[in-house]
């Protein structure tokens, strides 16, 4: 008895910051997170008729910071923003803020309006930067999938477009003639759809990109306005594409077309093909844990170099010379 007595007394006597340093590195940053990020959730941030679509907001608080907005997948059919809310945890831990956007869905509202959303969270975000601590000189965008597609479609459009029209403004803005554009830092696109015509006849004929078109007369014309590749330019936000080459579901090809079409203008943009990688997590050619850290790296190789995210060795030099200090 005597002896644990004594051991707990010890235990107390050692000070908080060398036991925290007993803790490794991502168990310490989960516990640090648990107590200085806050969780924000089911946001309203437009109004579409009786429908209210909602984000969620995780985010530091006590610094301005990087913002990714993120789009889940589903082809524009399936999938809300709960199914993708621990794709931050990377962003996170690298200093960024989260905002995890949800949309409507072609039960709810046929094409454009999926567009018009993400517009619209992108407006919200701008808006409502001051009270999250958002830098708005780093907004990025990213998406998998169909939501890959939003994420460039929302970068690549400007209000110019006629897809924001409907978007909610702040009271003191009423009197302007349009709604104000908003810069976007960078895209991050991974497996997305670039070009929504192509799934509308055969040989790629798919199933979830005519029931987001709906049957319309001019489904052909809306599907090539609501396609990357149309608003390809060269004063476009630096994008990422990242793409299996064995994707069964959004061919490789399509990423590619994108990345050339890119080029041929001069519009900055990196290509990261994962070789053997099929749709992300969809059978037969799932991606594995190497492949998705290959991309995570690729993500954050590119935010670095486009000054959004400090360099890695920048910041262990930073924080070695903090401990130091201490």
């Amino acid at each position: 008895m005597n002896e644990r007595i004594t051991l707990a007394l010890l235990v107390l006597l050692i000070p908080s910051d060398a036991l925290a340093q007993q803790l490794d590195p991502v168990t310490k940053w989960a516990a640090t997170a648990s107590y200085e990020l806050h969780l924000s959730p089911n946001i309203v941030y437009q109004r579409a008729g009786s429908v209210d679509l909602t984000l969620d907001v995780i985010a530091g608080g006590h610094s301005v910071r990087p913002v990714l907005i993120y789009f889940h997948g589903g082809g524009w059919v399936l999938g809300n923003k709960d199914d993708a809310l621990l794709k931050g945890l990377p962003y996170l831990a690298r200093g960024m803020d989260f905002v995890d956007v949800e949309y409507r869905l072609a039960y709810q509202s046929l094409a454009p309006a999926a567009v018009e959303d993400c517009r619209c969270a992108l407006h919200w975000v701008a808006h409502h930067a001051e009270e999250y601590g958002f830098d708005t000189s780093k907004i990025v965008l990213a998406g998998e999938s169909a939501g890959g597609h939003l994420a460039l479609m929302t970068g690549m459009l400007n209000v110019t477009a006629g897809f924001d029209r409907e978007c909610e403004q702040p009271s003191d803005q009423w009197g302007a003639g349009s709604i104000a554009e908003v810069k976007v830092a960078a895209i991050i696109d991974l497996f997305g759809v670039t070009d929504v015509a192509e799934f509308l006849q055969p040989p790629t004929l798919r199933n979830h990109a005519v029931r987001w078109l709906g049957d319309l007369p001019n489904r052909m014309e809306l599907a090539e306005q609501l396609s990357p590749l149309s608003y390809v330019r060269r004063d476009l936000p630096p994008i990422l594409i990242i793409h299996g080459d064995k994707d069964q579901i959004v061919p490789y090809q399509q990423a590619v077309r994108l990345h050339e079409a890119l080029e041929s203008v001069g519009s900055q943009n990196q290509f990261t093909t994962i070789v053997g990688g099929g749709h992300g997590s969809t059978p037969p050619f799932a991606w594995t844990s190497e492949q998705n850290l290959q991309a995570q790296e690729a993500a954050f190789n590119f935010l670095e170099k486009f000054g959004i995210l400090q360099h890695r060795g920048l910041m262990i030099q930073q924080k070695s010379q903090v401990d130091d200090a201490k």
